[in-house]
């Protein structure tokens, strides 16, 4: 659609236009504003808006602890951590997230978690609430951002619908738009795509969907909710043994065949929930023509998982999504890129969403610190592609065979070490400032790492057809070994029975695979800021 432009417009000329503005456009918009670039950040709603993708990990607020220090933006400092937060913007609704809580369902069967310890999983993602991860809520959030944004002076339009994006050759991009009625023009050297999985420049180009390789069609259904019920105040839940932190105050998952129901809760009332299920079972409980009626039907094949729900209210109307998956066949091009959050998704198991957008958001940064010119800017925009792609590309694989895995418990929590080991590894990597120890997501650029994952990913089929102890054994036995190298967590120790919490001493224990002594770290951990007032 060609929108008529009238001879008293003025065209708005922008080195860098981005559109979106949920927290990665506002983020990236101000690290150009502080690079010296005239930037407008382009939103096609307005804020406070509805949005998901709303729970933090400690890799991701460890990234925007290094992005608030290299580009003197202190917002992001204070969003790093739950204490700092809520001393500085307690009305900005946010949730305590101190880890990953994860429960088996069986249909029919009411959760066991409470007599079986391998039907549960507690991985400590820090050591207090002080320096705890948040959960975003988003309206709140966002909207935050974009203030600060416009506050350091990047230009803001809302409620604007871009119509046409025009390329012009070796000049950047000519992009015609409406807002309340009224045409815009705007021309920029520079595009971003920070709206999302199939968002504007994927259909402004027709670029297609290349799709993750043996990923299964899944399907979504969430909304907020008020009345929602806390683990710990059921039975079925409460453990035997003390728990690293309250189980509540995680990112909660309740794992069934076939898929999974996230719970995040918020300060203010509010929690957000939905299932990302296999589309063969969304089919089963109808839920593309009755998203609400099939989000009950599936409540109602889980007990434990039906009685936190029993009292909730939805407070907006459910939102179904026929398929969560979206990898675009390109990223980058002539004087464009898409963020990660465009480029593709995936499924927000593990929370792997936040900090891929950021290492994409921080990589770009990069490239525009060395200038917008060519030949250079070809080169180096290939490289973030291909760095880009190849950790969406394992992160879906990887979540690909825990999603089979789901199925078996013990299995799952077995696989899921593969994570806890590359984050905390990482974290840790980035804390004793050797990011180089492991550069890429998940580790994929760790060769053994790898090379173990994909001997366990082969054993992975045989061990759900026959999940007896033995064949059980052997694999968390297998994942053990493959993990050992980055393992500084003290993961796969069965006396701990499922839960993990912060421990410094595991650290102190695999200090070498960081290039430390154990006395040197000891050392390190008594002064850190990260390791104090817990």
């Amino acid at each position: 659609m060609d929108v008529e432009i009238g001879v008293q417009q003025t065209e708005m000329d922008f080195d860098i236009a981005i559109v979106g503005s949920g927290f990665g456009g506002s983020i990236l918009g101000m690290i150009a504003k502080r690079l010296g670039y005239r930037v407008l950040l382009i939103e096609r709603e307005a804020h406070p808006r509805f949005a998901i993708g709303e729970s933090t990990s400690p890799l991701f607020n460890l990234l925007l602890e290094e992005t608030a220090e290299r580009y003197k933006l202190p917002v992001l400092r204070i969003l790093s951590a739950y204490g700092s937060w809520q001393r500085t913007y307690p009305q900005v609704a946010c949730g305590l997230k101190r880890g990953f809580t994860f429960f088996e369902h069986i249909e029919g069967r009411r959760c066991d978690a409470s007599t079986n310890p391998t039907a549960q999983l507690m991985v400590a993602a820090s050591p207090c609430d002080e320096v705890a991860d948040t959960h975003w809520y988003r309206a709140d959030v966002d909207a935050l951002l974009v203030e600060e944004a416009q506050q350091m002076g990047v230009e803001y339009t809302d409620r604007t619908e871009l119509v046409r994006l025009q390329q012009q050759s070796g000049d950047g991009w000519r992009l015609e738009g409406e807002r309340l009625g009224k045409a815009m023009v705007v021309s920029c050297r520079f595009l971003v795509d920070a709206s999302g999985p199939r968002g504007c420049l994927a259909r402004a180009l027709s670029i297609p969907n290349k799709g993750f390789p043996n990923y299964p069609k899944t399907q979504a259904v969430y909304t907020h909710f008020t009345g929602v019920k806390r683990c710990e105040s059921i039975s079925d839940y409460v453990l035997p043994h003390p728990e690293p932190y309250p189980m509540d105050d995680a990112a909660v998952h309740h794992l069934f065949d076939g898929g999974w129901v996230w719970v995040l809760r918020f300060n203010n009332g509010v929690t957000s929930a939905g299932a990302a299920l296999d589309e063969s079972l969304a089919l089963q409980l109808g839920v593309a023509a009755d998203p609400e009626g099939g989000w009950k039907r599936l409540l109602a094949r889980y007990p434990s998982l039906q009685a936190l729900f029993d009292e909730a209210q939805a407070i907006r109307p459910f939102v179904f999504v026929p398929s969560l998956t979206w990898r675009s066949q390109s990223v980058v091009g002539e004087r464009w890129a898409m963020l990660p959050s465009a480029m593709a998704s995936i499924d927000p198991l593990f929370s792997t969403g936040f900090p891929l957008n950021l290492l994409g958001i921080l990589r770009l940064a990069a490239i525009w610190e060395r200038g917008l010119e060519e030949p250079s800017l070809s080169h180096a925009l290939q490289a973030y592609a291909e760095v880009a792609l190849a950790e969406a590309d394992f992160t879906a694989r990887y979540v690909a065979a825990c999603r089979k895995a789901m199925r078996c418990f013990p299995a799952f929590a077995a696989l899921s070490m593969f994570y806890f080991a590359a984050a905390s590894f990482s974290e840790m990597a980035r804390r004793l400032q050797c990011p180089q120890l492991a550069t890429r997501y998940l580790a994929e650029d760790c060769k053994d790492f790898m090379a173990g994952w994909a001997r366990c990913e082969a054993m992975l089929d045989a061990v759900l057809e026959q999940p007896d102890p033995a064949a059980l054994s052997c694999f968390e036995q297998a994942v053990a070994e493959a993990i050992e190298r980055l393992n500084v967590a003290g993961l796969c120790d069965p006396r701990k029975q499922n839960r993990y919490g912060v421990d410094f001493e595991d650290v102190i224990r695999g200090a070498e695979k960081l290039g430390f002594t154990p006395e040197a770290m000891r050392e390190i951990i008594k002064t850190a800021p990260w390791a104090q007032g817990c």
